[in-house]
C-alpha cells in the first residue's frame, strides 16, 4: 500500500480509532450544506492530498466518509496539512442522521477523524498540459483543492477550465470564491444550472453543454470530474468524443465507505476497493465498470 493510500497511525490507537478534532469554524454554504474547519486536539497534523477523504465520527451517532475540501494556500506541494495553523476542512450536506449531526456541530464541539484514506487527484502529473475541471453539485467540494493548487502554480499549466453545474442556483457552493475564479483572465470558469429561478441570468443546462464554450486542446488535456455518477459518465464520454484520452480523465467515485482500509468490502466496484484503489480512478479503468447496470 502506498503512503498516499495508507492512513496515518499516530500513536497506539491506530487507523480504526478516531482522533479528536475540535470545530473551529462553521459556515453555511446552502440551505442544507455547511463547511466546517477542524483542528486536532493534539499537535499532530493530518496530511492529505487533494481528492483523499477522512472518516468523520459524530460521537454517539456514527461515522461517514468526507472529502478533504480545504487547502492551505501557503503549501507549495500536493498536500493539505491539517494542523493547528491549517485546519482540516470538510463541506458536508445534511442528508442523514450522521451528516445532520456533523452539520449541527458548533465551534468548540469535538468530532472524531480517521484518515486520510484513498488515492487523490494526480494534479502534479497534469503539469505542462491543459486542465479541465468539471464539477456537479457537491462534487465541487473535493475539486476545490485542485483548482487552488493549480492557481498557486498557474505558470505550470496550459489552459485551465472550471465547469460547474448544479440543480438550482441556491445549490451553488463557494459563491465568493467561484466569482473570484470567474473574474480571472487566466482561467475559464463557467456555471450552469439544471433549472433557473427568478433572478437567475446565467446559463441553463447540464454541465456538459458548457464544453463547446471553452478552450482546451484535447490531445494535451487532463480532466478531473466529480459529481453524480451519471453526470460523470456523460462528462467522461463527451471528453473522449472530443479527443481527450481515457487514461487522462479522472473521476472521483462515491460508494459506501465504511472502514477505509479495504477490509469490509462495502465500497467494492467490480474488482476495485474504492477506499484503496480510489476514490479517484482513471476512466480507462472505470468505463467498462460503469457500463454494467447496478454494479
Amino acid at each position: 500500500m502506498s503512503t498516499q493510500t495508507r492512513a496515518r497511525a499516530d500513536g497506539p490507537a491506530g487507523e480504526m480509532t478516531p482522533r479528536p478534532f475540535r470545530v473551529t469554524r462553521r459556515h453555511q454554504e446552502t440551505g442544507d450544506t455547511w463547511t466546517l474547519e477542524l483542528a486536532p486536539l493534539s499537535d499532530v497534523p493530518i496530511i492529505a492530498a487533494p481528492g483523499q477523504f477522512t472518516m468523520v465520527y459524530a460521537f454517539g451517532v456514527g461515522e461517514v466518509p468526507l472529502s478533504v475540501t480545504g487547502c492551505d494556500p501557503a503549501m507549495g506541494d500536493d498536500s493539505v496539512a491539517a494542523g493547528t495553523d491549517s485546519p482540516l476542512v470538510h463541506t458536508v450536506r445534511a442528508v442523514g442522521a450522521v451528516t445532520e449531526a456533523i452539520c449541527a456541530s458548533r465551534p468548540g464541539d469535538v468530532l472524531g477523524v480517521r484518515g486520510p484514506f484513498g488515492r487523490g487527484w494526480p494534479v502534479g502529473a497534469a503539469a505542462g498540459l491543459d486542465v479541465v475541471v468539471v464539477a456537479g453539485g457537491l462534487g465541487l467540494a473535493p475539486l476545490r483543492p485542485v483548482v487552488r493548487q493549480i492557481l498557486r502554480r498557474r505558470a505550470d499549466y496550459g489552459n485551465v477550465v472550471v465547469l460547474v453545474g448544479t440543480r438550482i442556483p441556491a445549490d451553488i457552493l463557494y459563491r465568493r470564491e467561484l466569482a473570484g475564479w470567474q473574474d480571472r483572465t487566466d482561467l475559464q470558469a463557467l456555471v450552469t444550472v439544471d433549472g433557473a429561478r427568478p433572478g437567475w441570468d446565467g446559463r441553463v443546462g447540464v454541465v456538459t453543454t458548457l464544453l463547446p464554450h471553452v478552450r482546451f486542446d484535447p490531445a494535451r488535456t487532463v480532466a478531473f470530474t466529480c459529481g453524480p455518477e451519471i453526470m460523470m459518465r456523460l462528462t467522461a464520454r463527451a471528453l473522449v468524443d472530443a479527443g481527450v484520452l481515457a487514461d487522462r480523465i479522472h473521476l472521483s467515485m462515491e460508494r459506501n465507505m465504511h472502514c477505509g482500509l479495504g477490509h469490509c468490502g462495502r465500497c467494492q466496484l467490480g474488482p476495485l476497493m474504492l477506499c484503496l484503489d480510489g476514490p479517484v480512478c482513471g476512466y480507462d479503468r472505470l468505463e467498462p465498470l460503469l457500463a454494467v447496470r447496478e454494479l
